[in-house]
């Protein structure tokens, strides 16, 4: 009997099926109607809306396209929103938590539609989600929230008590949950795959291994300078969330990245996956640093993630953290082999929502907090409205002010393994209170 302690590949799972594009150098353009900083999802929303109106547009990465946190995520639609309504309600009104709140529903049906209508072949399936309690009193709270939210929102939402457990997960760690079913996942690697694959064909200009050095106003425009030269530009639009550095100085000092990392199994049999994951859905659990996971879209392995607190490198601990919690969850699993284990920055803010906004003429599309499958694409189109002047289908509860910035911070999170140590401690106070 084998006991592994590290994946065979420290490479993401998605790029098996659906590789890192390689696209040939460009020449540089002189002068463009909109230039987009980044060329993941929002990015190519961005700029497939921007072509498609007639304007000249070229998105420049400093990797690869999608190489960041595009194809590194976890595939799932949630749209979540981690302040929940009575803190939104709290900072910035009832109105507009309420609005936040009706357009992640809209956002969720948006990319679906999305997908159909464009043909994307990415692997998508609305199989619903499972939120795990730890907890009765927890479990309570949550089959209320479900409750509002069908009543509210008129989403197909309910609680599922622990008696009825095992029919959606094979473990025992939960006291019950809730269930959703207007969230599904996606192979996140085929979808950047396929928004490259359509914005190339309506005309965006994709410059990869092309990073932008510095923004700079430049009469009624602005001048790009990028490794490959100057460009001059009469709109900028940044979009580069968790990968921002220090070509924007502004947004840099108001996101903070943040590490999360995703383990995948060797392909299981089928009746193990049938006794673990009989109805194939997405999975989460009621914590602050909880982890996410789900069934490959072949429905042959478990993809579990995680929020992880190192900062340099590569290290093994975080891999192992990841497995112990996989195990946790599934006991027979214990010696089952780790094919993939990867990482991603995502990027946090203060008030941790989504936003579009402007700063001295720049419009920024940004800050997605870990759920950037679903508000990347939507807050993408809607910055390209902005910047187009079409003010109704630009119109979103998250354009409103800049995030407010970090002191001390100038782009090195340090703060981070503290701060996820604490997360985990209220975590397990949590547990032992509702436990008791």
């Amino acid at each position: 009997m084998h006991e592994p302690r590290a994946a065979e590949k420290d490479t993401p799972y998605w790029w098996e099926a659906a590789p890192l594009w390689s696209l040939p150098q460009q020449t540089l353009p002189k002068k463009l109607d909109v230039l987009i900083v980044g060329a993941g999802y929002a990015s190519l929303s961005a700029g497939l809306v921007l072509a498609r109106e007639g304007r000249s547009v070229a998105a420049f990465d400093a990797m690869s396209p999608g190489e960041g946190a595009s194809t590194r995520n976890g595939g799932i639609t949630s749209a979540s929103i981690r302040p929940d309504y009575a803190a939104i309600s709290r900072r910035f009104g009832a109105d507009k938590a309420l609005a936040i709140e009706a357009e992640g529903k809209i956002a969720r049906e948006f990319l679906y539609d999305f997908i159909k209508t464009e043909g994307l072949a990415c692997d998508f399936q609305l199989v619903g989600q499972f939120k795990g309690a730890f907890g009765y009193e927890q479990y309570d709270t949550m089959a209320r929230s479900a409750e509002v939210l069908a009543k509210r929102l008129r989403i197909e939402s309910h609680a599922v008590p622990y008696a009825e457990q095992h029919s959606y997960i094979g473990t025992d760690v939960y006291r019950g949950g809730t269930v959703r079913m207007d969230i599904g996942g996606l192979q996140p690697a085929k979808f950047h795959a396929e928004l490259l694959r359509v914005a190339l064909a309506s005309g965006v200009a994709v410059h990869a291994d092309t990073p932008v050095i510095s923004i700079e106003r430049d009469g009624s425009g602005f001048r790009i300078v990028t490794s490959a030269g100057s460009v001059q530009a009469r709109q900028v639009l940044v979009c580069t969330n968790g990968y921002t550095d220090s070509a924007v100085p502004f947004l840099r000092r108001r996101l903070v990245p943040v590490r999360s990392r995703i383990i995948a199994t060797e392909e299981l049999a089928p009746d193990v996956m049938e006794r673990l994951m009989p109805k194939r859905m997405m999975m989460t659990e009621n914590r602050q640093v909880g982890f996410y996971y789900r069934p490959s879209p072949d429905g042959k392995r478990i993809l579990l993630g995680g929020r992880d607190s190192s900062r340099v490198g590569n290290p093994v601990a975080p891999k192992l953290l990841l497995r112990k919690g996989l195990v946790n969850l599934f006991p027979e699993l214990e010696n089952v082999r780790l094919s993939h284990s990867w990482f991603g920055n995502v990027a946090m803010n203060r008030d941790m929502l989504p936003r579009i906004f402007e700063e001295d003429g720049v419009v920024y599309a940004t800050g997605f907090c870990g759920s950037g499958v679903v508000w990347a694409p939507w807050i993408g189109m809607h910055a390209a409205h902005k910047l187009i002047g079409n003010h109704e289908r630009a119109r979103t509860a998250f354009d409103f002010r800049p995030p407010d910035s970090i002191p001390l911070y100038r782009g090195d999170p340090w703060f981070m393994p503290a701060m996820i140590w604490g997360y985990r401690m209220q975590d397990r106070f949590a547990l032992w209170r509702d436990r008791r």
